[in-house]
């Protein structure tokens, strides 16, 4: 169940530099790779807002959690954080639990919190029907085998759709601009981006937006899940935010452009600007 990484090597961080050279160069990358300039690799604006916004409470997080009903038998909810699972260490057999809540509209974003030395042969974070299969014997990229779920193998990079009924060297690989032999170094975190208004899934490192992975989802009631067969692994999901597909008012709006005009590090400023302290916790979210 160790995981390989082979050929080249890329990493993703959120200065685009490691030991001194860039490790994400979306210019060259857009010359080498013309595709890299469609609509697919462009963070969405709505996605830079709801970021923006402060993380969902407590209670909102446990309602969007794993849910302790719909798993297979060898995962468990963890007793001290209902936000994280356990897979008790089973040989031949890979398995998966889907979330509590299944989306149908708006755009929703969540954390997983997936330690790397954990992940092993086949670690695979993705988005599923009710009625995709949370269970199978021997080890295998479970989330994306059947048309029922939708899933990035976090390993092999590689993006899973009705596998099983395809051959592997149609599977794309993800982010598109790894060439063939490179692989990218993943942090224990990444951040799932399911829009069910444009029928859209995609995913984040790093802060970095990686690009569409999957299009039409459209129409679909789908809950967040993984697929792990690591002994013993810990997976934790933590609903971030999501935002109906309605306008967003013009005060929203408002807000969002003067907080990108005084820029992340100086947010702490808008206490000492010169307007109502109803407006200043406004530009808040207070």
């Amino acid at each position: 169940m160790g995981q390989k990484i082979s050929g080249g090597i890329k990493s993703v961080d959120d200065r685009g530099e490691s030991g001194g050279s860039p490790s994400y160069r979306p210019l060259a990358q857009r010359r080498q790779h013309p595709e890299l300039r469609g609509p697919d690799f462009v963070k969405p604006p709505r996605l830079d807002l709801l970021l923006d916004m402060p993380c969902a409470g407590p209670e909102t997080q446990l309602r969007h959690a794993w849910n302790p009903d719909d798993r297979s038998l060898n995962i468990f909810i963890k007793d001290d954080d209902k936000l994280t699972f356990h897979r008790h260490p089973v040989a031949q057999s890979t398995d998966c639990i889907r979330g509590r809540v299944g989306y149908t509209r708006g755009l929703h974003v969540w954390r997983i919190h997936w330690p790397s030395r954990q992940r092993g042969t086949h670690a695979v974070v993705g988005v599923a029907t009710s009625q995709a299969a949370l269970h199978s014997v021997g080890y295998t990229a479970l989330v994306g085998s059947d048309c029922e779920s939708w899933g990035w193998d976090l390993g092999r990079y590689r993006l899973y759709h009705n596998s099983k009924n395809r051959a592997h060297s149609s599977l794309s690989s993800y982010p598109c601009f790894l060439e063939p032999q490179e692989s990218l170094i993943l942090p224990d975190s990444l951040l799932v981006v399911l829009d069910m208004d444009e029928g859209t899934l995609s995913f984040m490192v790093n802060e970095r937006y990686l690009g569409v992975a999957f299009r039409g989802l459209k129409g679909k009631k789908l809950h967040p899940v993984v697929s792990a067969v690591w002994g013993h692994c810990e997976v934790a999901m933590e609903y971030i935010n999501g935002l109906d597909p309605e306008p967003l008012p013009l005060m929203d709006l408002c807000r969002r452009a003067a907080r990108l005009a005084l820029g992340r590090e100086r947010l702490k400023e808008i206490r000492g600007l010169p307007l109502p302290q109803s407006l200043k916790d406004y530009l808040q979210y207070k």
